[in-house]
């Protein structure tokens, strides 16, 4: 049997190039060789206030998104976190076991709750970890693909795993970080940071036109510090986007113009521009198609949760007996 991986994404809204080649991209190609389970994690989306007719329709918009980029349901399992509510109920027996302290010491706590009166937080954004271990846990994953900013969050899962083990005997596996490699995207028009929704202009959605990603990438930000010997961080983020998507031979011709200090940043924008839209039609046209059949995407959602659910039901009985829950 394949080793078995766990990976959630949250609905939140738009999809772009950033959330593509840093994490979807690589779950398309893990489906190919591992026993893949992929979750849209919307009770995670619920650590701050949400509308629930947006967030629901981000579920399915997310969804469309995720099958049209590539995720097979013949190959790989996914589903929507709220149907499946052992990952819920595995989350508080593992609350009752982590310590206050390890929570309160997570790099994503501190920063959303920096500046905030106490009373204003609520204690889902303390609690969302250990979710997110039990999310991994109920189906004893082996692997989690993950960035190097979420090592912290692994790390908890192998914690709250062992103490698990050690108090109760056996049952989860040590999880393992899969660190594949993953193109780091910045923002079009602040190349210093990530790629983000949260800043307007920055990004390309999925599912974006043509015409908006030639507009966006011809007012990418290419000029630096005169003084700096090393390529300018806009520059490196066009060539980032360009290796993504460009044959070899393309991305050599302008390394070597680069090299050479005769390259035209015209030039280099309309070539990223034109292979992004042919990398990206494929996507948007699978997705309009699957958005006109709100059945099917349902479907799969829900065959997805019926095949997670066995697995969760099965590790869940054996959790509860250890802990003492089942009583008859």
């Amino acid at each position: 049997m394949s080793k078995r991986i766990f990976s959630g994404i949250q609905p939140t809204g738009i999809i772009h190039l950033g959330n593509y080649l840093g994490a979807i991209k690589n779950w398309v190609d893990l489906q190919y060789k591992y026993d893949c389970i992929y979750c849209i994690v919307n009770y995670h989306a619920i650590t701050i206030p949400q509308e629930a007719n947006i967030l629901a329709a981000n579920v399915m918009d997310l969804a469309a998104t995720l099958l049209a980029a590539g995720l097979d349901p013949e190959r790989c399992t996914l589903f929507v976190q709220s149907d499946v509510p052992e990952h819920t109920e595995l989350s508080w027996i593992l609350t009752c076991l982590t310590p206050v302290g390890q929570l309160e010491r997570m790099t994503q706590y501190k920063d959303k709750s920096q500046g905030q009166n106490a009373d204003s937080i609520g204690a889902g954004l303390l609690c969302y970890p250990i979710l997110m271990a039990a999310d991994i846990l109920i189906y004893k994953a082996e692997g989690v693909p993950v960035g190097q900013d979420q090592t912290q969050h692994l790390e908890l899962t192998r914690d709250i795993a062992r103490r698990f083990n050690n108090t109760y005997g056996e049952t989860f596996p040590e999880v393992e970080g899969i660190f594949t490699k993953a193109a780091k995207v910045m923002a079009l028009n602040e190349p210093t940071k990530k790629m983000s929704k949260s800043i307007p202009g920055s990004y390309i959605a999925l599912t974006e036109e043509p015409d908006s990603i030639r507009k966006k990438i011809k007012r990418a930000v290419t000029a630096s510090d005169a003084d700096s010997e090393q390529m300018p961080p806009g520059v490196a983020n066009l060539f980032t986007l360009l290796e993504s998507f460009a044959p070899q031979e393309v991305v050599d011709r302008f390394v070597q113009e680069y090299a050479a200090q005769t390259i035209r940043y015209a030039e280099l924008k309309e070539a990223v521009a034109e292979h992004l839209i042919a990398g990206l039609t494929p996507i948007r046209e699978r997705y309009q198609a699957l958005k006109e059949q709100p059945e099917q995407i349902k479907a799969i959602l829900s065959r997805g949760a019926e095949q997670a659910r066995k697995i969760a039901q099965a590790n869940l009985q054996e959790i509860k007996e250890k802990v003492g829950l089942k009583y008859y």
